[in-house]
């Protein structure tokens, strides 16, 4: 037998709400400068030619990698208990 989940208009509004009000809140955090540390880790690769620059940021991106997984894997066990 298949169980299917159902939900409702205003639970995915409230979710859309949430999911606005925490990219709201990142934005602020960002315009405040919270991010200034983000590609300036040990590890983040800058290289500076006279006319170009190349940048590549392999350690902020799996700090950013693992922030994003954790938030999931919490947002789903969330879930899963609803």
């Amino acid at each position: 037998m298949r169980s299917e989940a159902v939900v409702s208009h205003q639970q995915v509004g409230l979710w859309i709400i949430g999911a606005g009000f925490v990219v709201i809140v990142l934005g602020l955090i960002v315009w405040a400068g919270g991010l200034s540390w983000f590609g300036r880790l040990p590890g983040d690769i800058r290289i500076q030619g006279q006319s170009s620059t190349v940048f590549i940021p392999i350690t902020s991106m799996i700090v950013v990698s693992v922030a994003l997984s954790l938030g999931v894997n919490l947002v789903l066990r969330i879930l899963r208990r609803l």
